[in-house]
């Protein structure tokens, strides 16, 4: 098996290979832009990753990887244009950049692109992919949808959030693990299994970025830092926070989340400093441990060698210890 770095490499790589300049420009343009943005390139390395602990060539899990990277932009610019971000990776958000309609237009066709890659595999692999990708995207639009449903609702449970965190994220997370799996033709029981671990590790990252997005490093998140406050999100710190309070901390945080502020680092200090003093930081971080370690436990039923499991626990443990 490769480094994380390797496989972040050949998916650039590959990417690259994939450059062609297309008309209209301004279709495509954004694209390549939104894909030259980089990131960690978390989702595809786990493709990449996966067929190989289930001894298939990466290079074989390529399109499906560079499918899943795809999707996933896609939908950030459509994200981004919903929370109106200003950033994304220290950049430009694209509907910045250029204009909310082309972002849209552009985002649809990165859909399209997704599932074209599917096409390089024989018939019983690309329905398998194609399959698990048509599931996979109609699950991250719902877990969209409960996000915006939540930010009117005065009654978001945590149970919810869960749900919408893992339907939003961590589903796509799994589905990416499972394509390399399925591109490996493994046995059902291990592309069922590396889902799952998938699964929860992309809980414990989505709590994590829940927590990054109110006490995230400005210099390091590539984000806006309290984004999620500003736009009174439920987040999970959020629904922590009001279960742990006082009633006049709870009455301070509705008021702070369900309003908007000229001073917005004013608003951002104060609810970071109640977060901090319900245990709602602390609890939010015991959540991400617990998912992680969830996560762990699955691996020893996965059929692969030890020191296949080992590298995928390094993983999980080296994405929970991120600053971004």
């Amino acid at each position: 098996m490769h480094s994380i770095y390797q496989y972040q490499e050949f998916i650039s790589d590959y990417l690259q290979s994939q450059y062609t300049i297309k008309e209209p420009k301004n279709l495509y343009e954004p694209i390549h832009y939104i894909l030259r943005l980089g990131g960690k390139r978390m989702r595809p390395v786990l493709t990449l990753m996966s067929a190989e602990v289930f001894d298939t060539d990466y290079k074989l899990a390529l399109p499906a990887a560079l499918a899943v990277e795809v999707f996933h932009n896609f939908s950030l610019v459509h994200d981004d244009i919903m929370d109106a971000a200003p950033l994304r990776r220290g950049n430009q958000t694209v509907h910045e950049k250029w204009n909310t309609n082309t972002a849209i237009l552009s985002g649809d066709a990165m859909l399209i692109l997704a599932y074209q890659y599917f096409e390089q595999y024989e018939p019983s692999v690309f329905r398998d992919l194609a399959k698990l990708f048509g599931k996979t995207a109609l699950e991250v639009c719902e877990g969209q949808q409960w996000d915006v449903d939540f930010e009117t609702r005065k009654d978001v449970t945590i149970p919810e959030y869960l749900k919408m965190i893992e339907y939003k994220t961590a589903v796509l997370v799994a589905a990416a693990m499972k394509m390399g799996a399925i591109v490996a033709q493994t046995s059902c029981e291990n592309a069922n299994l590396i889902y799952d671990f998938g699964l929860n590790l992309g809980l414990a990252f989505q709590l994590q970025d829940d927590y990054l997005d109110a006490f995230g490093d400005p210099e390091t998140f590539g984000k806006q830092v309290g984004g999620d406050i500003i736009e009174n999100k439920k987040t999970y710190l959020y629904l922590k926070a009001i279960e742990y309070a006082t009633p006049d901390q709870k009455e301070k945080i509705l008021h702070l989340l369900s309003n908007h502020f000229e001073d917005n680092t004013l608003k951002i200090n104060e609810v970071k400093s109640l977060f901090d003093s319900t245990g709602a930081s602390k609890a939010t971080q015991q959540a991400i441990q617990e998912y992680t370690l969830k996560a762990f436990e699955t691996l020893s039923k996965i059929s692969i060698d030890n020191e296949k499991k080992d590298k995928l626990r390094s993983f999980g443990e080296n994405l929970m210890q991120r600053k971004v």
